[in-house]
Order: C-alpha cells, then sequence, then structure tokens
C-alpha cells in the first residue's frame, strides 16, 4: 500500500526509495496478535504482514513436516515414477541421473545418489556443460545413458525435452522437475511436476529437490508396504532446505518446514561437502537462509556457471571428507573467478540499459562474448536497479544465450514461452521469477522488443520505483539477541518472505569506517544514548556510504534488518542497514 503517509516522512531517502510501513489493517492486526498470543510487538508484525491470525500464530512459528507436507500422491505420475526407481533397485538395473547444473539440479541429483548408496545401489551422474550443451537434456547425451542404462532420472530439467526423451530408446525415463510445462508432455514413462498444466497448482511453489524429496517419501511408503525397512529420510533435509533457497522457491507452505529443518541438519554438519564448504567460506556459526541463498549457493553454483558442471553436484553427495575439502577448495577459486568475471559483464549491461532506458517494461543487455554463467547474476543486478524485468544475454557466432529475472508480479516464464511459440527465439522456458532463452542474432531487436510488448500488458510500463517497506519501529535500547531470536522464529525468511525491516528514527552516527570495496560498518546511538553496531553492504555503491561517512554526529533515521553478530565468543545485536534518510532537525 502506497497511498498513505509515508513511513517515518521519509518520501525520497538517501537511495531515492519512499518508505511504506503497514497498512492500517496490518497494524491493527498486529495489535490483536499482541493482545491475544502476548509475543513481543515486533514479531507480531512479522507475523502480520505475514496475514498470520491470532489462532495460527503457535503453528506457523513451529513449521513441521507433520502438519504441512503434503501426500506425494497428490501429484500426477507420482506413483509411477516411485514404482519403476524401485523396481529398479529391485531388479539392481543400470540407473542414471541427468541433472541440471545449479544449487537445485545438484541438490536433487545428491537426494538421490544418497538414497540410492543406502540401499548399497549407485548411479551414474550426468550434468551437462553450460556452454556445450546448454540446458536440459540433449539428444546425443540421452542416446549414449540409453545405450549403456535401463533408466534415466531427470531431476530439474526434462519437461520441454520431447526429442531427447525420444532419443532415449529402450531405455524408462522418468523427469522430476518443476518448471513450466506446455500442454504437451514428453513420451517419458512418468513426468513428475507441480508446474504440468494439469496440476491445480497447490504446489507450483515446489523446487526440483522439493519434487525429488517427495519422490522418495512416497517410494518409502510403497517399500513399506512391501514389508521393507525403507530409509529414514530427516536427514536429507538438509539438501532440500539448500536448494529452496538457492532456487529462489517462495517460503510458504512446506518449503517453510522444508528450510527450518533442513538448517538444523545443516547444523550437525555431517554432510563432508557442506561442511567443507561452509569452511572454506569462514562460516563459523549455525547457517540461516541467508547463508544458504549467499554465501554457499553461489559456490555450489561456480562450478556449473564457469567449471565442470558437476562439481555441485559431486561436493554434495560425496561422504569422502578429503574429496569434499579438495571439490570445495576448487569451488572456491571459481566463485572468485566468476565474480571477477560478473563485475566486468554487469558494468557494461548497465551501461547499455541506461542508454536504452531503465523505465522501459524491459530492461534488456546483450554483448559479445558475455559468458554464459554469469549472464543470470547479471540481469537479477538489472533488474534489481531498474525494478523492471531484465535479460542479459550472451552473444557468440549467429546465436545469443540469455537468462532473465523478474519482479513480483510479472510472469516472465509465460512471457518467454509465448515468445518461443512466436517463432521469435529457438529455446525458452522457465518459470514466473526466472527464465531463459536461445535467440538468433538477426532476430534479438526483435524479439526483445516483442517481449518488451509482452511484460508491458501484464503491466511492467507501470512499475514505478521501488517502495521500501518498513514493518514498524524499534529503538537501539530495545534491540536484544533474545528479541532477534524471537523475530527470526517467524522464519525462515526468503523469497515471498523477506525479513523484516526496522526503522530506528532519529539516531546519531558516532562512528563510520570504509570496509572492503564498497562497504561501511559503523556505529549509532539513540536519543538515550543506547549505541548498537551495523554494517551496509556496497553502501559505497550508493550515496548511503558516503552520507554516513562524513557525517559524523549527524542524524539520520536508519531502516534494516536485525542480526546477531557472533565473534569471539561473544554475541551482539547488529543492523544490517538497507536504507537511511536524514532526520529533519
Amino acid at each position: 500500500m502506497t497511498d498513505g503517509p509515508a513511513f517515518l516522512g521519509v518520501e525520497s531517502s538517501l537511495t531515492g526509495r519512499r518508505w511504506i510501513g503497514l497498512s492500517p489493517d496490518q497494524d491493527r492486526a498486529a495489535e490483536r496478535l499482541v493482545q491475544i498470543t502476548g509475543l513481543p510487538d515486533a514479531v507480531c508484525r512479522t507475523l502480520a504482514r505475514r496475514g498470520v491470525a491470532p489462532e495460527e500464530a503457535e503453528d506457523f512459528l513451529a513449521p513441521t513436516l507433520r502438519a504441512l507436507l503434503p501426500d506425494p500422491r497428490s501429484l500426477r505420475d507420482m506413483e509411477r515414477a516411485a514404482a519403476r526407481v524401485n523396481a529398479a533397485i529391485a531388479r539392481n538395473e543400470r540407473i542414471a541421473i541427468f541433472a541440471d547444473y545449479d544449487v537445485d539440479g545438484g541438490s536433487s541429483a545428491a537426494l538421490l545418489i544418497d538414497w540410492l548408496r543406502a540401499q548399497g545401489r549407485t548411479a551414474t551422474l550426468y550434468v551437462p556443460d553450460r556452454i556445450d550443451e546448454g540446458y536440459g537434456p540433449n539428444i546425443p547425451a540421452m542416446e549414449a545413458l540409453a545405450d549403456a542404462h535401463d533408466l534415466i532420472i531427470c531431476v530439474d530439467c526434462g519437461t520441454l525435452s520431447h526429442d531427447p526423451v525420444a532419443a532415449a530408446q529402450g531405455t524408462d525415463v522418468v523427469i522430476l522437475d518443476h518448471h513450466l510445462a506446455e500442454e504437451c508432455l514428453p513420451a517419458a514413462h512418468a513426468v513428475v511436476n507441480p508446474n504440468r498444466q494439469d496440476e491445480d497448482g497447490s504446489l507450483s511453489h515446489l523446487c526440483a529437490a522439493a519434487v525429488v524429496f517427495l519422490l522418495l517419501v512416497e517410494a518409502n511408503r510403497q517399500q513399506r508396504a512391501a514389508g521393507q525397512p525403507g530409509q529414514d529420510l530427516m536427514a536429507l533435509l538438509d539438501l532440500v532446505a539448500l536448494a529452496t533457497v538457492a532456487d529462489v522457491a517462495p517460503l510458504s507452505g512446506v518449503n517453510r518446514a522444508f528450510v527450518r529443518q533442513g538448517l538444523t541438519v545443516m547444523g550437525r554438519r555431517e554432510r563432508p561437502g557442506l561442511t567443507a564448504l561452509s569452511d572454506s567460506a569462514g562460516l563459523d556459526r549455525a547457517p540461516s537462509s541467508y547463508h544458504l541463498g549467499f554465501v554457499l549457493g553461489p559456490r555450489i553454483n561456480a562450478g556449473g556457471r564457469i567449471g565442470a558442471a558437476d562439481l555441485g553436484a559431486r561436493l554434495l553427495a560425496t561422504r569422502d571428507p578429503h574429496e569434499a575439502a579438495a571439490l570445495a577448495e576448487r569451488l572456491e577459486k571459481l566463485n572468485a573467478e566468476r565474480r571477477d568475471i560478473e563485475a566486468q559483464v554487469r558494468a557494461s549491461a548497465l551501461e547499455q540499459a541506461e542508454t536504452r532506458g531503465l523505465d522501459a517494461p524491459l530492461a534488456w543487455a546483450a554483448g559479445e562474448g558475455w559468458h554464459p554463467g554469469v549472464v543470470g547474476i547479471v540481469a537479477s543486478r538489472l533488474k534489481e536497479t531498474a525494478n523492471r524485468p531484465a535479460i542479459v544475454i550472451g552473444l557468440e557466432s549467429d546465436e545469443g544465450k540469455g537468462s532473465g529475472r523478474s519482479v513480483p508480479g510479472i510472469d516472465l516464464g509465460a512471457a518467454i514461452q509465448r515468445l518461443a511459440h512466436e517463432g521469435l527465439l529457438l529455446k525458452g522456458g522457465g518459470h514466473k521469477m526466472a527464465a531463459g532463452l536461445t535467440v538468433r542474432r538477426d532476430l534479438l531487436e526483435p524479439a526483445m522488443a516483442r517481449l518488451s510488448e509482452l511484460l508491458a500488458a501484464q503491466g511492467a510500463d507501470r512499475l514505478g520505483p521501488e517502495g521500501l517497506h518498513v514493518d514498524g519501529i524499534l529503538s537501539p535500547r530495545a534491540i536484544t539477541t533474545e528479541l532477534i531470536t524471537r523475530i527470526e522464529d517467524a522464519g525462515p525468511f526468503g523469497a515471498s518472505a523477506p525479513a523484516p525491516r526496522f526503522a530506528l528514527p532519529s539516531v546519531t552516527i558516532r562512528y563510520a569506517k570504509p570496509v572492503g570495496e564498497s562497504h561501511l560498518r559503523f556505529s549509532f546511538a539513540g536519543p538515550c544514548g543506547t549505541r548498537m553496531d551495523g554494517i551496509a553492504f556496497g553502501a559505497f555503491d550508493t550515496p548511503i556510504g558516503p552520507a554516513l561517512s562524513q557525517s559524523a554526529r549527524g542524524t539520520f533515521h536508519l531502516a534494516g534488518r536485525l542480526e546477531i553478530n557472533s565473534w569471539g565468543g561473544q554475541h551482539k545485536a547488529q543492523l544490517r542497514l538497507d536504507d537511511a534518510a536524514a532526520a529533519e532537525a
């Protein structure tokens, strides 16, 4: 809601954003939650933003799989897929896993490998090269796998792969995916996908790893019905949590339970690959959903982006600590290289998009030789800058391969699919918030013009500057580690469930120091003198860095997320700054 008064009167912050508080209805809901539940006001404001009623609060704060896990059989083809996998195990058949090269694909593959290993079975892992093969099954790879295997399981891919699936003659193919499907499905033995057109959409928020987990639940059920013991699946939830967050799946419904319980499993440090990767990244605390999305996820993705495509899946699946350490070291180096490549492409793409105009329905850029492994990340940055759907394309020879990211309310995947049906793309697909495409060089301009039209029809041309949503006001004196822990109980936070943001009004900057290339570490005090620390990442890429660092004793309204900073055995409350505005004298 943006038509009421600006929160704290901030019409234009240092970053040019209007601060938006809870709606009057949400304010009243928060007050009611406080009265009925007795929970802290900050927690109740977080719940009110989520639309949680007082009678739902207790269950919401403690999401469990027992309460939220759907019946796997509610998905079409699930029983048939699980039965085929169990038959392959019983007959000791040769199994291949064809996985996408991102975190969701790697986690999905590792889930199956772990589960099969517990039953004394192995599987061949195949992850296509992003540059040489592109996304999803291809005919040569499927033909080769079919020659040597009895069953091919495609994870996080395959829904649109009609010809490659047909090429696997004599071998059954099971597809476990979540990408948008067309009306006609490939001629596979089973296609399990909550985004099939004949599904009701109630599970459309699941990532591929969650679909694989449901398959394992159903396979276990069938095994127990046949008098077999079945496997313990709870130890696999770390992989489901990782994939859910890294694939930016909405943190609602069962996804909240997947992530909450998966983080608990991850905190035990029992998976050698994730333990080694956490150590190489310097992660010295129990992971949060933030760490999955912004620390571990990018490192696992680095292999698929600019290195060997199967590194991530191998890291997640290995039980050998020495192999895990070696793989984590390789991924750490590749991630550093990825950051350098990304910075170069990002600067060129932003300059190009700004020249076209960031107020168009679509922000897009294309460049010669831009690495296909970073175009998706750059598209995400461009989307954040323009608050518009964004496409970034790397051109090579007669083709361009690109990735897109969207904003809430604009279905980019459907628009890309429409473009492919109209013949303006060689290939394209995805989901609402992200998509990929391949386009002929000579059709690039008309394809982007038509995509812009399709997005404008959804309202992308009417998006204003992004406002900053603020959940409430807190003073430094009121912010304790205990309060932050209570607020975190309303998580996990991520896609469709952002961490609550609180404003600290009229605080005085006491100390500010640049950190790294563009970050700012600072401290501030409230009107009563209570001091608190803060960190502002990327502050010097915005007016925030110069304003706070040059305004010793200056008074500002600050807005950000609360976190616990653990260092040297000490735990202190800290503000992760999102925005600031000068406070009126």
